[in-house]
């Protein structure tokens, strides 16, 4: 059984398809491929279906071969058994309705994008957390984990791009496919969990302990931070556990493997898990801790409350752009097939297309994040200018670098007025 990847998967697997579904053929990521003739034998003796000039298959090959099987008419199968115990292969016409080539690889270059971005930005946050030694303050050390997670991320992308464009093909062994799985999964559990978190934080810190020591609430951001990584481990294990290098017609493929007497339930509780994990505890969590900072803070400046406002906003808006989209269409996506949705091409092609898109807008966050939570905060901005400053001549047209520890914060508001 196969399955397409789950909202902590990485977003370079292209879709993969049930193969039981009746009136429905999973399609090809290899257009234009004839498929080999085939018959549906009854199996009263344990054995799989045969298909001519081909050896036996078992139910792990037969997705990959029908991921080889589009752009052909197909007719239902009918068979009588005696025994009760028999394949049926149950298919429908359904023609390439998009240029999945074209798509794959036009993803395929965003990712590259939002890997040079994301790298270098996320890069940036950690490596100024460390020359700032600001990480215990405020909600500094949940923005240095979320950088580190984000970063996690991203260093994972250039793997998945390798399987996109040769249409989910692995040739990386099963370790490494395990490896990458779950590096990718920890740490985009962890970037949402710690984006929960801080909203979290920065309410209360606001509204309920103004008066409580810094040094009693470092310890507790701490062992925070701890709890959100070993958390965001041990929801990441059940499916790195099934992933499984799976070899076909002379092409492997990392995918997930679930015990076959209930592998539709697996399925269906694994992307559930992913779709609460992931979008349906987190985000209301997220508005609400925002939208009470923002009444809390109403009682500022007018100019200072519009601003402030516009950041909160910003945060529980981005969020949603980037999440909701993927995650409604994983939840159509199992609908359908649980048979609450009819099928149909249209839907099919449209899901294949949603999926890959919707993955790709997703990761955007990665990048975003250091905007959000660090460049357009004023005292990272500070801190950014402390540790890294140029100064440049318009005379000369020469750049030096400024001793960073002459710089106080009365001369970087001078700097940052002129720069206005």
């Amino acid at each position: 059984m196969q399955r397409r990847l789950p909202a902590a998967r990485a977003p370079a697997q292209p879709r993969t398809h049930r193969y039981k579904r009746r009136g429905r053929r999973p399609e090809s990521a290899v257009p234009g491929e004839r498929r080999p003739e085939r018959t549906s034998e009854a199996r009263g003796d344990g054995e799989a279906a045969s298909i001519p000039d081909r050896p036996a298959m078992n139910t792990i090959d037969l997705p990959t071969l029908f991921e080889h099987v589009e752009g052909e008419n197909f007719t239902e199968t009918n068979l009588t058994c005696g025994s009760g115990d028999c394949i049926t292969v149950d298919s429908l016409s359904c023609p390439a309705m998009l240029n999945r080539n074209a798509l794959l690889y036009t993803l395929s270059i965003f990712y590259i994008f939002i890997f040079m971005i994301g790298l270098v930005a996320n890069f940036v946050v950690v490596w100024m957390n460390f020359q700032a030694k600001t990480t215990g303050y405020e909600t500094h050390l949940y923005i240095f984990n979320l950088a580190i997670a984000d970063l996690c991320v991203i260093i994972t992308l250039p793997v998945w791009v390798v399987s996109l464009v040769q249409h989910s093909q692995w040739h990386m062994g099963e370790l490494t496919c395990k490896i990458t799985h779950l590096v990718f999964s920890i740490n985009l559990y962890g970037s949402i969990f710690f984006l929960a978190c801080m909203s979290v934080d920065r309410y209360l810190s606001v509204a309920c302990f103004t008066t409580s020591s810094s040094v009693k609430k470092k310890r507790i951001r701490r062992c925070i931070c701890i709890f959100v990584w070993l958390f965001a481990f041990f929801v990441s294990i059940p499916d790195t556990h099934y992933l499984k290098t799976v070899s076909s017609n002379n092409e492997t493929y990392c995918r997930p493997v679930y015990p076959e007497e209930n592998a539709k339930e697996w399925l269906a509780s694994m992307e559930l898990s992913s779709v609460i994990l992931g979008f349906v505890i987190p985000f209301p969590i997220i508005a609400i801790f925002y939208c009470l900072l923002a009444r809390a803070i109403s009682a500022s400046s007018d100019q200072e409350r519009k601003s402030n406002g516009k950041i909160i906003f910003s945060y529980v808006i981005v969020f949603l752009v980037c999440w909701l989209p993927y995650h409604v269409v994983v939840l159509l996506d199992l609908l359908l097939t649980f048979h609450f949705l009819p099928f149909s091409c249209q839907m099919e092609s449209f899901l294949f297309a949603a999926l890959h898109v919707t993955q790709c807008l997703s990761l955007v966050h990665c990048c975003v994040n250091p905007i959000l939570y660090s460049f357009i905060n004023r005292n990272y901005k500070y801190e950014l200018m402390k540790a890294f400053i140029f100064k440049y001549s318009a005379k000369t047209g020469l750049t030096k670098l400024i001793d960073t520890s002459r710089v106080s914060e009365m001369e970087y508001s001078a700097l940052e007025q002129n720069a206005k």
